[in-house]
């Protein structure tokens, strides 16, 4: 009953914040519209609040072995243990299926990953109330970053006007343009306070996915951008950030993309087996996606991190797919110190449908997970 009485007051000011817009149209830019934004992100803020503290046992006591980690940089840059963590696409809603798969699984996840695109949006911004309410459950958040560059307002920041911002765009990250945006994340992190990890511009070999790939960018200009963001973050004196660098296993070139020892703190790579969803994919092994390409980027000498860890049904069995997987995972893979589940049941990223790898109600695959990794670690 107090859960709908807050749900429902939490509603009515939704609806009142909507009419506000709507009424003020275009003023809403400026003072009003910052004084709103909050408004809405302290609605979320005191709803997230409360959840947590409905939920028994406290999740944050279920982690209190992590807390010697995730408040060590320098124990976080050199575990001594495996890390499990999860992104789940309905966390700017809810955290509840967050705390439901910790159930499923039957062990409370220290990481947890979300994803925020460059720009001007508000949603664009540092997700500092996503950011605490992860901190708030215990664990520690994971930002993937990407440097989308067509979501700025060209004429307000003095930036060229130009057809594609994503075409050769790294290299205009790498002299500065971007300042502004990098400069106001480094602060809100520095006033976060606690330690978080960031994955910048993943994937940056692979010549189809993203814009900051090979087909506008060179390998140097990458380089020179990550240096260049890294840089930064020290110069205004931001040292809570843990830096991973994220290629996509298949496409090599590593060397070419590696911004240096000094400017890497893990080594992240995705391993997501999509069956035979599409005419390009088949029933992909964790060796194959993974395995195959782990002595290559051993050589880097960094802790290993399944950034994105997923299995459709389609094409094989999930359960025996992600069994194989975890057998025996601490040694087959002695670097291999943090994997994060891809639980997203909506996604469209990659096809003109939508995808779903969520295992939250797929009580067999998260009973193989769960015994798995106690048998075998």
């Amino acid at each position: 009953m107090k859960r709908f009485v807050f749900v429902s007051a939490a509603t009515v000011m939704g609806i009142a914040l909507v009419l506000v817009f709507v009424f003020l149209g275009k003023q809403t830019s400026g003072p009003i519209s910052g004084a709103l934004d909050a408004l809405g992100n302290k609605i979320i803020e005191v709803e997230q609040d409360y959840l947590l503290s409905q939920r028994e046992p406290i999740r944050s006591k279920e982690l209190a072995w992590f807390q010697p980690y995730r408040h060590n940089i320098e124990l976080m840059k050199n575990p001594d243990t495996i890390f499990l963590g999860v992104y789940e696409n309905n966390y700017l809603q809810s955290f509840d299926k967050i705390i439901n798969l910790d159930e499923s699984l039957k062990s409370t996840l220290p990481l947890i990953q979300i994803y925020t695109a460059w720009g001007d949006k508000d949603r664009e911004k540092f997700p500092a109330i996503y950011a605490k309410t992860i901190y708030d459950l215990g664990s520690m958040p994971i930002i993937t970053w990407e440097p989308w560059l067509n979501d700025f307002d060209r004429e307000k920041h003095n930036l060229h006007a130009v057809a594609d911002p994503n075409v050769a765009g790294m290299s205009t990250v790498a002299r500065g343009d971007y300042d502004f945006y990098i400069e106001e994340w480094a602060h809100e992190i520095a006033a976060f306070e606690h330690n978080i990890f960031i994955r910048f511009g993943h994937e940056m070999n692979d010549p189809y996915r993203y814009p900051w790939g090979p087909q506008n960018n060179e390998p140097k200009d990458f380089v020179a951008a990550w240096q260049h963001v890294v840089n930064k973050f020290r110069e205004l004196g931001v040292d809570n950030v843990i830096w991973i660098w994220a290629p996509q296993p298949a496409y090599l070139r590593y060397a070419e993309y590696y911004p240096g020892d000094e400017y890497v703190d893990w080594i992240g790579v995705g391993t997501l087996n999509y069956g035979t969803v599409a005419s390009w994919s088949k029933w992909w092994t964790f060796k194959d996606i993974y395995g195959n390409y782990y002595d290559w980027l051993d050589m880097l000498d960094k802790p290993m991190m399944i950034t994105e860890m997923g299995c459709l049904r389609v094409g094989g069995n999930r359960e025996e797919w992600f069994r194989n997987a975890l057998t025996d995972l601490p040694a087959k893979y002695p670097r291999l110190k943090a994997i994060i589940l891809f639980n997203d049941d909506d996604d469209k990223t990659t096809l003109n449908k939508s995808l779903n790898w969520s295992i939250i109600n797929d009580t067999s695959t998260c009973e193989v997970i769960r015994q798995t990794i106690k048998d075998t670690w």
